[in-house]
């Protein structure tokens, strides 16, 4: 198949007229045999989305432990351009997280996004800075639990997220900073102990600004101290909800747009109705865009996906285009060590694309170079 006439996105972050080549499921240069032309005038063809850390959809979350979850979680994702997911645990019982881990590890991509990883957010925070967790089952960080899950995943937690004051945390960050990927995260951390876990091999932090310390002029907090370590990416939920448009735009100010990653943090009501719905054993209400915990208030994670947080920075947020994909697409499969698998429209990865109408309204989505019904 070959699409042409697109705005194709490059891995330099601009936007250059040409073909795509999609086949035998992979980004060729030279096509050897034409069955398919797609005349992709005034569209964009970028890479497939990557969401590194989502909870769940259309009623169904990772935390549910089932084959069916991952499947119509994958079927939805794919159907807004997500075509990698990561989606992240939350803090349950040390069982529950187990079997979750036993099924994802035996998952096979059979329609929808592809499973590349699972985000291991919880048990090893902060209480005070739980948000949506819930604290009955949070605990020290345990690098025994870590690498039994990790075994009964078959390798697939990529990111695990951690409040690096808490007690066990640096012997932790020690003993796997070269296995995965380690995110400060529901933290209380000042500036001098994020700094220093950014130090001993942290490269991640989750949500930015929300579960941590504020960013001011007398405690930068772990904000700040990501600012300074220049390896370190960060996450950004652009929802119009958890951060103020404001605050995003000064933020690619300070981190560029090759150190922010965009993630929805959605959970079991994006692509449905109002009403209540659960996130992690707990009872959260939505309306709108905006999900709370009944008891407390506070955000249960969002309720849009990607491909909409992506639309939202660029037309609401003033975030250029070409930032905004690079922040949905290279950047997070960069920051979790699988952007040899995707994240660019590069001769010889997975041919997974999506294209975009001028007003960013969603065209077409491929998976192995096969389109697929959205």
């Amino acid at each position: 198949m070959i699409i042409k006439n697109a705005l194709v996105y490059q891995q330099n972050k601009t936007f250059q007229k040409g073909e795509v080549i999609l086949e035998d499921g992979i980004f060729k240069d030279i096509s050897t045999d034409i069955k398919e032309v797609i005349d992709a005038q005034e569209c964009y063809a970028i890479p497939g989305l990557v969401d590194i850390h989502f909870h769940g959809c259309v009623g169904y979350d990772f935390c549910d432990g089932t084959k069916q979850a991952i499947e119509k979680i994958a079927e939805y994702e794919a159907s807004v351009g997500v075509t990698t997911i990561v989606p992240a645990t939350m803090t349950i019982q040390a069982d529950k997280l187990a079997q979750i881990m036993k099924v994802a590890g035996v998952y096979q991509s059979e329609n929808g996004s592809k499973l590349r990883g699972i985000n291991m957010e919880g048990p090893f925070i902060n209480s005070e800075k739980k948000g949506a967790q819930d604290a009955k089952y949070i605990r020290n960080c345990s690098v025994e639990m870590y690498q039994n899950f990790q075994k009964l995943s078959g390798g697939l937690i990529k990111l695990v997220d951690i409040a690096p004051e808490t007690k066990e945390a640096f012997d932790f960050i020690d003993a796997v900073k070269n296995e995965t990927t380690i995110s400060i995260a529901h933290t209380c951390a000042d500036y001098q102990t994020a700094n220093l876990a950014f130090q001993k091999g942290v490269s991640h932090v989750t949500h930015l600004y929300n579960a941590m310390p504020l960013f001011s002029h007398r405690e930068p907090g772990v904000v700040g101290a990501a600012f300074d370590n220049k390896h370190t990416y960060v996450e950004l939920i652009c929802d119009n909800v958890h951060i103020h448009p404001s605050v995003v735009r000064a933020t690619f100010a300070m981190f560029g747009d090759d150190r922010i990653v965009f993630i929805s943090d959605s959970m079991r009501a994006t692509g449905l109705k109002d009403g209540r719905y659960t996130l992690g054993g707990q009872e959260v209400v939505v309306k709108g865009n905006k999900a709370t915990l009944i008891k407390e208030n506070a955000l249960a994670g969002s309720v849009t996906n990607l491909a909409d947080c992506m639309k939202i920075a660029v037309t609401k947020m003033k975030i250029p285009l070409e930032s905004a994909v690079a922040c949905a697409t290279i950047n997070p499969a960069k920051s979790i060590g699988i952007y040899d698998k995707c994240g660019s429209i590069t001769v010889g990865k997975a041919a997974d694309l999506v294209l975009l109408n001028k007003d960013l309204s969603l065209k077409a989505v491929f998976i192995n170079g096969k389109m697929i019904n959205i």
